[in-house]
């Protein structure tokens, strides 16, 4: 019980700093759909940072295949920090869709209990439509989204496997043994690579949508 409980409280803390920060950027003129707008190009430069890292351990692993002889530490390392690396970008992009996540409740909350306000109802029914359009468009994002991220996880797995593999069996019988992996991870990268560009398009469409 008292695991859940710190959990809870973990949560709710988390939760009262993020409405201060909303509140605080208010007063300075910087609204919910602003910091929306700038999390979503963040998120958009972190996919295409992603993208460009496993493209790069691709080719790492392209070399690691074309091995033939030398020091067999040195292709472990390599392949190390580009596995390292490509969990960093990983992390990132999921950090960035969940702060995505954040202020996306908290500005169709806010929009959602704000119409209760209005006297006109002409402006409210246009406001509830709005409304309701803005979250279609973020869905479909979030959708998008969400599948490249889900791209990602392969693609990370493949890397770690040969990273741990090649650990353990220094030799060039290790690298061998690796080659037959260099297909597959490129299969995968070129999907993810596809879902991240149609995730990408989408935040376009929707940060079009914020700010007409």
């Amino acid at each position: 019980m008292p695991y859940f409980i710190a959990i809870f409280l973990s949560v709710s803390l988390l939760s009262g700093c993020q409405s201060a920060y909303y509140s605080a950027m208010e007063k300075v003129g910087v609204y919910k759909r602003d910091i929306m707008v700038d999390r979503v190009e963040d998120a958009n430069q972190a996919q295409q940072n992603a993208q460009k890292q496993f493209t790069s351990a691709l080719e790492g692993l392209k070399a690691l295949n074309q091995f033939d002889g030398g020091e067999l530490e040195s292709a472990y390392q390599d392949i190390d920090s580009q596995y390292q690396r490509s969990e960093a970008a990983v992390n990132n992009v999921n950090d960035r869709i969940v702060a995505i996540e954040d202020v996306a409740n908290a500005m169709f909350d806010e929009w959602q209990q704000e119409l209760s306000l209005y006297k006109s109802a002409t402006l409210k029914r246009d406001s509830q439509r709005k409304l309701q359009t803005t979250k279609a468009s973020y869905n479909k994002m979030l959708t998008a989204m969400k599948r490249a991220e889900k791209k990602m996880e392969p693609v990370l797995d493949t890397l770690r496997d040969n990273t741990l593999y090649l650990k353990h069996n220094l030799n060039a019988a290790a690298i061998g043994s690796l080659q037959g992996q260099f297909n597959s991870l490129q299969t995968e990268i070129s999907h993810a690579i596809r879902d991240m560009n149609s995730a990408i398009a989408e935040s376009n469409r929707f940060i079009g949508h914020l700010k007409k």
